[in-house]
């Protein structure tokens, strides 16, 4: 099993594990290179475990907690936060916050509640891996990245129209469940009145954009 021997800085984005399902470790591993700080759900435990990677926070009932003390020795250091699934989500940033890390990766939440995350996000950077999908917010409701050409979803407010501009012209779209766009390779812009979510079919997490 890997261990950490150095002091964390809250530089990198931590990695808050939420649900397993349909995820798998070479989706997670590329989150990890720089080693952040990881949160696991109690739900979560035994399959994280089996990736062999340092856990640091454990969200957990008290019950699971005196089922489960072995934890803290075998993945010293650690820390136990009480929760229950209900209120995971919030419990964790909420820790996050405490601990001055202003950014995290969602593992295993589930894009269709992006936008329950929009108040989130004047307060720490999130987003989302659901499935082979990474989602980003843009805060700003204007984006200009380049895209490999590839269907992206566009997540927002139902009805809310979004201009894609690129050098295959300029599109403009009402925003409804699983709003997809083809793009071609290159930079594209995107814009709408209010912040939305951009879902990318991953391979790598090596997502370079320009939110302004």
């Amino acid at each position: 099993m890997s261990s950490h021997h150095f002091v964390k800085d809250q530089q990198e984005p931590a990695v808050f594990i939420l649900n397993t399902e349909n995820i798998g470790f070479e989706q997670v591993s590329p989150l990890l290179e720089w080693v952040p700080t990881i949160l696991v759900t109690q739900e979560c435990m035994d399959r994280v475990l089996s990736w062999g990677i340092k856990i640091d926070v454990i969200l957990a009932s008290e019950e699971y907690q005196k089922r489960n003390q072995h934890l803290l020795q075998e993945q010293n250091p650690v820390k136990f936060v009480t929760s229950t699934s209900d209120n995971h989500l919030e419990n964790g940033i909420r820790y996050l916050l405490s601990a001055s890390h202003f950014a995290a990766h969602l593992v295993g939440f589930p894009h269709i509640k992006a936008l329950e995350l929009n108040a989130q996000l004047e307060l720490i950077n999130l987003t989302i891996l659901d499935g082979n999908w990474k989602y980003y917010p843009v805060k700003s409701g204007k984006l200009k990245k380049w895209f490999v050409e590839s269907s992206i979803h566009i997540h927002g407010k139902e009805g809310m129209p979004i201009i894609v501009k690129n050098e295959n012209g300029e599109l403009i779209v009402p925003i409804t469940y699983a709003t997809m766009v083809e793009v071609p390779e290159g930079m594209s812009e995107i814009e709408a009145v209010e912040a939305f979510w951009i879902g990318e079919q991953i391979f790598n997490f090596s997502l370079k954009l320009i939110d302004s």
